[in-house]
């Protein structure tokens, strides 16, 4: 059963979670937490917690076949970074992603001569494609 409805906006404390799930895959509790707090932090109760609040808003799934329950990301890296990436463009450039790119490329620190090709290779198939964004 898909949802068409979109899942609720992360806080900065579950895409923190959400970043170890996309990274490792699915987890339980305790890897979440090691892989988050190795050097103490924050309390493995209070990532069982966001855990359980993120299970009930949608962002993760959670089997319980097991003693340790394991979680997994439902929402994509890339679905979450383009809903982010949207609202600050709307929200911080008037909805110009050209003044986000160009404010983003002329500030400190510097893309790489790496991202650079990169950009220009994107930029070279939008233009070449003749795609209209």
């Amino acid at each position: 059963m898909t949802s068409s409805k979109p899942s609720p906006r992360p806080t900065e404390a579950e895409l923190d979670i959400l970043r170890v799930l996309w990274d490792q895959g699915a987890c339980t509790v305790r890897e979440v937490h090691e892989q988050l707090h190795a050097d103490g932090g924050a309390g493995y109760t209070t990532v069982l917690k966001l855990l359980q609040i993120m299970h009930a808003k949608g962002l993760v799934a959670r089997d319980d076949a097991q003693r340790a329950h394991v979680y997994r990301a439902t929402v994509s890296r890339q679905r979450t970074q383009k809903r982010f990436l949207s609202e600050m463009v709307t929200r911080l450039f008037n909805g110009s992603p050209s003044q986000l790119v160009l404010h983003a490329l002329g500030e400190t620190p510097r893309a790489s001569k790496a991202e650079l090709r990169q950009i220009r290779e994107l930029l070279d198939r939008i233009d070449g494609g003749g795609k209209s964004q």
